[in-house]
């Protein structure tokens, strides 16, 4: 008896652009191939996913914990992006046999792509300062200005970590004319120096900055790094920017800083649950700019992603599975 042809999902295709940003002949040829373009909750993926063998997961936008893992009986490989996936409960994959491939982040095709989320966090910026999304729905519905802006140039930019995207954020800075100041918990004197930023302690930062972004990697260190206390901090006319992640930041105290006017306004790209609830108090904020978690959501991006992915399946289908997280996984299968 023949085997049956494996079953292969690409889950939260939001955009429905996964089968064209990258070449899947390889595996459509020797699988079925489907694609989900809307979130699922628990329930609706313990049952739609039910038949496959494979999952194809973008970032964190699917949570896979112990309890939707042991109600999926096919399932043999999981590709994520990046080297871990927070939301995905590895050692339930592990013991279930469930590979896990990883994303190679040092291959060629990811040279290019790393400003998408610095990119997308300076026009977020630029957009929350000048009121953009909320003078936007005025004009679409016959209106006119009535909000007032605050130029950067001159002003002071607060990076909340001084990494990758960080660096770039103080290019940016520099070339509007802002004064750079930063703290992480391992930052230096001389690190930040070397990007032309001053290093202050944290208090500082929140009292010194007109604008503070946040680009520091969620951990448990960093889970409400950014609460009432520092909030309290920032002058009444000073914005908050985060397309790091929802969690770092406390989002009740920020909703309170927000809603009696001690924040002047955000911009976020990230939230504690993603997709937004439809009824999110967020949703309501003249003061608060809001992005559906497209930092790195570019054509470029998701190319790069999706090729790793066509090939970690590949590699699978022929029996020589590649980038696999949990090797002790393969003793269980």
């Amino acid at each position: 008896m023949s085997k049956p042809t494996p079953q292969v999902a690409i889950l939260d295709d939001y955009a429905g652009v996964a089968l064209r940003l990258a070449d899947w002949s390889a595996v459509q040829t020797r699988s079925r191939v489907s694609v989900f373009d809307r979130h699922l909750s628990e329930d609706d993926a313990a049952e739609a996913l039910r038949p496959f063998d494979v999952i194809c997961t973008m970032r964190e936008r699917m949570a896979l914990p112990r309890t939707l893992i042991e109600r999926l009986p096919n399932l043999k490989l999981i590709t994520i992006v990046g080297r871990s996936l927070p939301n995905l409960d590895m050692g339930a994959a592990t013991e279930r046999g469930i590979l896990v491939a990883h994303t190679d982040f040092t291959h060629p095709r990811f040279r290019s792509v790393h400003d998408a989320t610095p990119e997308l966090a300076w026009g977020l910026l630029i957009a929350t300062v000048r009121n953009l999304a909320e003078e936007h729905r005025r004009m679409r519905d016959g209106g006119w200005q009535v909000t007032t802006g605050l130029t950067l140039s001159g002003k002071t930019l607060g990076l909340l970590g001084l990494g990758r995207v960080g660096r770039r954020m103080a290019e940016y800075a520099k070339t509007f004319g802002m004064e750079v100041i930063a703290w992480s918990q391992n930052l230096t004197e001389d690190a930040a120096a070397m990007v032309g930023a001053r290093r202050v302690e944290k208090a500082a930062l929140f009292e010194q900055s007109d604008v503070v972004s946040i680009h520091v990697v969620l951990s448990e260190r960093t889970r409400g790094l950014v609460g009432q206390p520092e909030l309290a901090r920032m002058r009444p006319h000073a914005f908050l920017i985060n397309t790091s992640r929802g969690p770092i930041v406390d989002e009740a105290a920020m909703l309170d800083a927000l809603k009696t006017g001690r924040l002047a306004g955000a911009g976020l790209d990230v939230y504690d649950i993603e997709p937004l609830p439809t009824d999110h108090p967020l949703r309501q904020l003249p003061n608060v700019t809001l992005s559906p978690h497209l930092g790195y959501v570019t054509r470029e991006m998701l190319s790069a992603f999706y090729s790793d992915t066509v090939e970690a399946v590949t590699a699978w289908l022929d029996g020589a599975p590649i980038r696999i997280a949990n090797p002790e996984a393969s003793s269980r299968a």
